[in-house]
């Protein structure tokens, strides 16, 4: 079906492990979202089908405009995403225009247009740094927690929208904590979407695919990691002799698996393949994609500059 279509899949580690090997075993690509855009782009098929949420079907449409992008859902959203609306965002950047707008790539392309820079996880402090090297003021959007371990790796001056991941957000000091005594050997993993107290205690801190490659470093047998449980699927790949421990939540609302990401499965993508209006197009008209294209360009040519 997917060579019919001409179509490759392109899954985020936080999506299901039978999503993620479905698109390994098509020819398709597991990473983060911007590797996600960037595989879009160097691969032949002439339609993406986007496994994640919809900031990242968007990315991907943005960079790759000639392509067909599909989804199963329109409805897959991000708690970043929605934290951080255009308009009020736009009007908070109206009020400080002495300041250098920088965002996460979990944001619209409306948000994006309104920005200097776009910014992955990856690069967020690399990028923070130089920018506060060359005298700038930072606006960040949308994650505070993020937004605050940047701004104390770097010390800049950053002024911060107030958004979170409601999944990186549950996780707490107290449980980790109680967790890190029954597993005293064990490495702690975290994603700087985590609260500061929890970031602190870690081992190791970065996104997605750094993590999967401190989890392969570390000596350690057992790892305790705070991020989407999902990525246990890579991570067991790349160390299959490791045992890996969701760090604890305060809460059974997201169990340490974001819900929109849950919204793709084996069912759902075999059911957008076989019958037509079951993928949705993602669109996006030519000005905004322009305007959002110019500070993803900008990211992508500094995260080159500094491998």
């Amino acid at each position: 079906m997917l060579e019919k279509r001409n179509a490759v899949i392109v899954a985020h580690y936080y999506t299901d492990p039978d999503v993620q090997a479905l698109a390994e075993e098509t020819g398709g690509c597991v990473a983060d979202s911007l590797e996600m855009a960037r595989f879009g782009s160097r691969h032949s098929a002439s339609t993406l089908i986007v496994a994640g949420v919809r900031f990242m079907g968007e990315t991907a449409k943005i960079l790759n405009p000639e392509k067909t992008t599909l989804m199963t859902t329109l409805k897959a959203e991000c708690s970043l995403d929605l934290g951080c609306p255009a308009k009020p965002f736009a009007e908070f950047c109206d009020q400080h225009p002495e300041r250098t707008v920088v965002v996460y790539a979990n944001t619209s392309a409306a948000v994006k247009a309104r920005a200097d820079w776009v910014v992955t996880s990856s690069i967020a402090v690399e990028l923070i740094d130089y920018l506060d090297s060359q005298g700038q003021k930072i606006i960040w959007a949308p994650d505070r927690h993020l937004g605050n371990y940047v701004q104390r790796k770097t010390g800049a001056d950053i002024l911060c929208w107030q958004a979170a991941c409601i999944v990186h957000d549950e996780f707490k000091i107290q449980a980790l904590q109680k967790m890190k005594m029954l597993y005293p050997n064990a490495a702690i993993l975290a994603h700087p979407e985590s609260p500061a107290a929890v970031v602190d205690l870690a081992d190791a801190v970065g996104s997605t695919g750094q993590l999967i490659q401190a989890a392969q470093n570390l000596p350690n047998q057992q790892i305790i990691v705070a991020t989407d449980k999902s990525i246990f699927y890579k991570m067991q790949q790349a160390c299959p002799d490791k045992s890996f421990y969701i760090a604890p939540t305060a809460a059974y609302r997201t169990c340490a698996h974001c819900p929109w990401m849950a919204m793709y499965s084996l069912k759902t993508i075999e059911q957008g393949l076989k019958k037509e209006g079951e993928l949705h197009e993602i669109s996006i008209n030519d000005e905004l994609r322009e305007r959002a294209f110019k500070p993803l360009e900008r990211m992508l040519s500094f995260a080159a500059s500094i491998k």
